[in-house]
């Protein structure tokens, strides 16, 4: 795990130190987090909170026996969803010399993409597991796999036939599909899709910017790194059943003074005695999948809200 790292002079064409030829930096708006986009968001005042989920549905009888027969009883039973609130953190320390020969407000530039490194984060862990805490649960793709939710690009005809088996699968479990997330690109791909007079399926208006939803439904393309194409193109569900808890937001602090140590307690920088500055970045964030019990599907291990089309070969 890096202690070390830090913003510095790499090279004399280092970007944020400019030639005078060079005053300005050319840098895109940070990516969303499709997670913070679109789960369902709780504010937690615990480290810990507690979410009931139906798990056993009640049931109706037939009354016999005439007019005195007897009515039977039945009842419905909830198991509780636990968020755990965990901590996101990073420190990233800059000598004030180079603040000061910075031709550009170097935190300025720093602080939104901490923001987008924290929503990569949260994405990888939540719908793929990578580097997950342990008190989150099986991310979301490898989790709809598990359940049978899942079928490999070109089991049909196109790609558009896929998606719509996908849907099925989240249907037949008793969900909603209320929308997707896909791989950087695939809006493209659905754009070449053509039908059998050359009619472009994926409409678009060629004079607008490109409609990013499928099925009259929302399609964020996770463009911020924390997509793992080798375990789904896209990814559909009802994403009112992720559940993304938030404990504390995004906050930022700065220090002049204090020392950076690794692991083993050895102080790696002191920014008092070696003039540096350094932006601490925190939050705190839990998430769960809840998977209640439906009509038409009774065992959560083969029911899920969600489904996945893998790529091929996969």
């Amino acid at each position: 795990m890096p202690y070390d790292d830090m913003i510095s002079r790499g090279s004399p064409s280092d970007p944020l130190v400019p030639e005078p030829v060079s005053q300005a930096i050319m840098q895109e708006l940070p990516t969303q987090s499709a997670i913070l986009q679109m789960a369902r968001r709780v504010t937690m005042s615990a480290k810990t909170q507690r979410m009931p989920v139906l798990d056993v549905l009640p049931q109706a009888y037939w009354v016999g026996g005439g007019d005195t027969g007897l009515k039977q009883t039945s009842s419905m039973e909830w198991k509780g969803v636990t968020l755990t609130a965990e901590e996101l953190a990073v420190i990233v320390p800059i000598p004030e010399a180079y603040l000061d020969d910075a031709q550009v407000p170097v935190w300025d530039e720093v602080r939104p993409r901490l923001v987008e490194a924290i929503g990569a984060k949260i994405d990888g862990a939540a719908l793929f597991g990578a580097n997950k805490p342990t008190t989150w649960p099986t991310g979301i793709v490898p989790a709809a796999v598990a359940a049978g939710n899942n079928l490999t690009l070109g089991t049909g005809p196109d790609i558009a036939h896929d998606v719509t088996k996908l849907g099925e699968q989240v249907a037949t479990d008793g969900y909603t599909v209320k929308g997707f997330v896909a791989r950087p690109g695939l809006k493209w791909r659905l754009l070449g899709l053509r039908a059998d007079d050359n009619t472009p399926i994926y409409q678009q208006n060629l004079s607008g910017p490109i409609s990013t939803g499928l099925y009259g439904y929302p399609m964020p393309e996770l463009d911020n790194g924390a997509w793992d194409d080798s375990q789904a193109e896209i990814l559909g569900g009802d994403f009112g059943k992720a559940i993304l808890g938030l404990r504390s937001d995004i906050t930022f602090k700065m220090f002049t003074e204090g020392v950076i140590s690794d692991d083993s307690g050895a102080v790696v920088l002191n920014l008092m005695q070696q003039d540096a500055q350094a932006m601490r970045v925190t939050m705190r964030v839990a998430f769960a999948t809840a998977n209640p019990v439906t009509a038409l599907n009774g065992t959560s291990g083969t029911r899920y809200p969600f489904a996945v089309i893998e790529p091929e070969g996969s």
